[in-house]
């Protein structure tokens, strides 16, 4: 017996649709050097809703975001909101340096740059989220 799993939001006649629900992060993973780059996008979000840590060789990055509209014309009242929080956890190579890890949020993408060292440190460091433009 084959189980399917399905999630609460699955439209099979929207493709697409269910990926609006989804709370994984997406990122991509790559090389610059010695050091390892993980790039996010975090479209909506502010660079003070982002979280990045780091603990036991595993580097977590959260966000949230929330939007509201509210719009009155000819006499008729609208409001719309979008929400949602998204999270992903990712286990950081052996001998990276935790303490060098930097992360920059500029126009929706979030860059964690994690430069090779050091053994991993036991206590967990919250990483600040800085932002810049291009």
């Amino acid at each position: 017996m084959t189980l399917v799993r399905r999630r609460l939001f699955d439209f099979p006649d929207f493709p697409g649709w269910s990926d609006l629900f989804d709370d994984k992060l997406r990122v991509e993973e790559k090389r610059d050097g010695d050091d390892l780059v993980i790039r996010a996008e975090v479209p909506g979000v502010e660079p003070k809703d982002v979280d990045v840590s780091v603990h036991d060789g595993v580097l977590t990055v959260k966000a949230e975001r929330e939007e509201k509209s509210e719009s009155e014309e000819e006499g008729r009242f609208r409001s719309e909101f979008r929400y949602g929080s998204f999270a992903r956890s990712i286990v950081l190579p052996t001998g990276v340096d935790e303490d060098a890890i930097t992360a920059d949020c500029t126009d929706g993408v979030l860059e964690v740059r994690v430069p090779s060292g050091a053994a991993p440190t036991p206590t967990p460091r919250k990483i600040d989220v800085r932002s810049t433009t291009e």
